[in-house]
């Protein structure tokens, strides 16, 4: 059915059931096709080859599922089943392990530990199953004696849509081979703790093994797609996207690791807003598991969770990507089919009105995969803060006239080249907010500061002081001088070429002993001329330098005073109204998107309630405001999921919209 690249460019709904080898006989593919179809799907990703081959193969060393059928090639008539419905097949691979049966016969293809023992899995598992092994990234298997013959046999003989290779990275291993290259490669010996690796090591390993597979594929068919994962944290998006057609992402709702682990609510957006940043490339998928954790697999999340977790991946221009345990005959959970139903049909409303359309951000978020980035992350999302997730090497390459703030955490590691693009862009009008002093660079007079800098003890029972009454920053805390304050702080003076916006309140007392007396009742010095938060002019724009870790205190304490400082110091950073500004509701989160046409789209997605959601808590009277000097080119308002009608009226140059009840997940289309 492949019928070159643009298909997969285009909106994709994939459910992948996660087949077990002993369930194969369960699998009808007239049924399951007719069953996925129904579920909303157009795509469907479906076990193929690696660990187990689902199909007669003739690759050497390649471990027949025992359980096929026999006169019936399972994978061709599911392919066919599949295609009769329009639907699209991606081919799973899993190279990255093998039964021990292979690894008997071909000890140097596995990964070995510093004490050169192999890694197995489920030597402890119930059951009459087969242990598997852990294959090194460098070895053979992965290429030119398994994978590649594997992957060209799969090519020759059926009409795929598309490859997916899952666990595709690399384990740490210390076999020969590894020892060997990483010699080669560093003039050293592999260190045996595997955090001492060369901080490349892992990303060449990758880069080496997808190349071989991607140019075999290529050279195959060209327009077949390869999708590969990306992470948040540990991984090179640039090197992901220069092998592999599109990318997916799997932020997993984790419940299982307990109430006081819970996963992050920013995770799924995040990692989309992530993948987003890529100019020219596919959507990335959010690939979203069903079950509240893999040791819980065969039940399902909370649907209040579920479908939380799930709306968050269109919401921020990401592409549906479902992981069910099993077929929906063998899942025992019901409440999961209702609830992907649900959302493919929410999804295929949406997906006409987004073909073509970018994300329409006015603050961008510098990411450092780091804590402080997730700071910020939570405040923008959680004050309705519609943003950009940018790498520094996209701020150094791309034009930022597009925003009017963008937001430098702290521990971040400047570059003279990220250094002149922010200070190119804060000269032409633009407003930068730092937190922290800036790695790498010697910025002081950037930010307004005098070089002499010292750093404080961890600092407890301080406060942070508003130093102009009625300022930008004080909106919304008119009634307090101060906030809570903590943590490490930069001691420094400004040069006189900038602003205090902010000072510290130092410690009044030993934490030990701030309930006794006769502390209790009086600060011991009330002010002090140590600048918090210092305000610069920068050519046409301005910058914001912040001596604490705000996003420290957001991550650690969540109080309300500072989002709102968190809130105001955006605006203060943009000098004016965000051209889309939303009512603040806890829980609900806001995206923008615009069309050529000049169409607006803002998502809106409800998580109102304490994680984990048990139930979808409506949001009544959400007020959109969209700014706008040219007021009569936007005519018309709709709600194109719920069909809600919109209260839509105009105040000077605004146009105010107003949403009676928001209940998931809802698009706003301003024409």
């Amino acid at each position: 059915m492949n019928e070159g690249s643009s298909w997969w460019r285009k909106n994709v709904r994939v459910i992948q059931p996660n087949l077990q080898v002993k369930d194969t006989s369960k699998i009808d593919p007239e049924k399951l096709a007719e069953q996925l179809d129904e579920m909303g799907a157009n795509t469907v990703v479906f076990n193929v080859g690696g660990i187990y081959a689902w199909y007669p193969t003739e690759v050497q060393n390649h471990t027949l599922n025992d359980y096929l059928p026999t006169g019936q090639d399972l994978l061709a008539s599911m392919i066919d089943a599949l295609h009769k419905r329009k639907m699209r097949f991606i081919a799973r691979f899993d190279f990255s392990k093998a039964e021990d049966s292979i690894y008997l016969k071909n000890p140097q293809w596995f990964v070995r530990d510093q004490r050169n023992q192999p890694q197995v899995i489920g030597t402890e598992r119930p059951g009459n199953w087969s242990l598997l092994m852990s294959t090194c990234i460098n070895s053979s298997y992965r290429s030119h004696e398994v994978a590649i013959p594997v992957i060209n046999e799969v090519l020759s003989k059926y009409p795929i849509d598309g490859i997916f290779l899952n666990n595709p990275g690399p384990i740490a291993c210390y076999c020969q081979t590894c020892k060997r290259k990483y010699r080669t490669l560093y003039g050293e010996e592999l260190p045996d703790d595997k955090s001492k690796f060369h901080p490349e090591w892992a990303t060449k390993c990758m880069k080496d093994n997808i190349d071989q597979l991607y140019s075999q594929i290529k050279e195959k068919d060209a327009d077949l797609p390869l999708i590969l994962y990306y992470n948040l944290y540990r991984d090179s998006l640039y090197d992901r996207a220069k092998t592999a057609d599109m990318l997916c992402t799997e932020p997993q709702d984790i419940l299982s690791l307990g109430s006081k682990n819970i996963p992050e609510f920013w995770k799924p957006a995040l990692s989309i807003k992530l993948g987003q940043s890529l100019t020219d490339y596919p959507n990335p998928f959010g690939i979203v598991h069903s079950s509240p954790g893999m040791d819980w697999r065969h039940t399902g999340l909370p649907p209040a969770e579920y479908q939380f977790w799930l709306c968050q991946i269109p919401a921020n221009g990401g592409q549906i990507w479902h992981s069910l345990t099993g077929i929906p005959d063998t899942i025992h959970d019901k409440r999961i089919l209702n609830v992907v139903t649900q959302h493919n049909n929410m999804v295929k409303k949406v997906a006409p009105f987004m073909e073509g359309a970018q994300s329409h951000n006015e603050v961008a978020l510098i990411w450092n995969a780091a804590s402080s980035g997730e700071g910020w992350a939570d405040g923008l999302l959680e004050k309705q803060i519609s943003f950009d997730v940018l790498l520094p090497e996209q701020v150094i390459k791309r034009d930022l006239s597009q925003y009017r703030a963008v937001i430098v955490p702290e521990t971040l590691q400047w570059t003279e080249e990220l250094y002149a693009a922010l200070r190119l862009y804060t000269s032409n009008g633009g407003g930068l907010i730092i937190e922290g002093l800036p790695k790498g660079v010697n910025a002081e007079e950037f930010i307004g500061i005098e070089p002499d800098i010292q750093y404080s003890e961890e600092l407890n029972a301080s406060y942070l002081r508003f130093e102009k009454r009625g300022s930008t920053l004080q909106r919304g805390l008119e009634e307090t001088e101060l906030i809570a304050h903590r943590g490490t702080t930069m001691y420094c003076r400004t040069d006189g070429n900038s602003e205090v916006l902010a000072t510290l309140v130092p410690p009044f007392s030993p934490l030990e002993s701030v309930g006794a007396p006769p502390e209790r009742a009086s600060l011991a010095v009330e002010r002090t001329d140590i600048p918090l938060i210092v305000h610069k002019k920068s050519g046409e724009g301005r910058i914001l330098f912040l001596t604490f870790s705000l996003s420290m205190l957001i991550n650690e304490y969540r109080l309300n005073e500072h989002y709102t400082l968190l809130d105001n110091l955006v605006h203060e950073a943009v000098g004016t109204n965000l051209r889309v500004e939303v009512n603040h509701a806890p829980g609900l989160q806001v995206s923008v998107f615009k069309k050529e046409s000049g169409q607006l789209l803002i998502h809106l997605v409800n998580g109102a309630g304490r994680r984990p959601l048990s139930r979808n808590l409506p949001i009544h009277d959400v007020k959109i405001n969209v700014y706008s000097q040219d007021l009569k080119a936007l005519t018309k308002a709709e709600s194109i999921i719920s069909g809600e009608k919109l209260h839509v009226g105009k105040e000077g140059d605004m146009l105010v919209i107003q949403l009676p009840i928001l209940r998931i997940w809802e698009v706003l289309s301003i024409s």
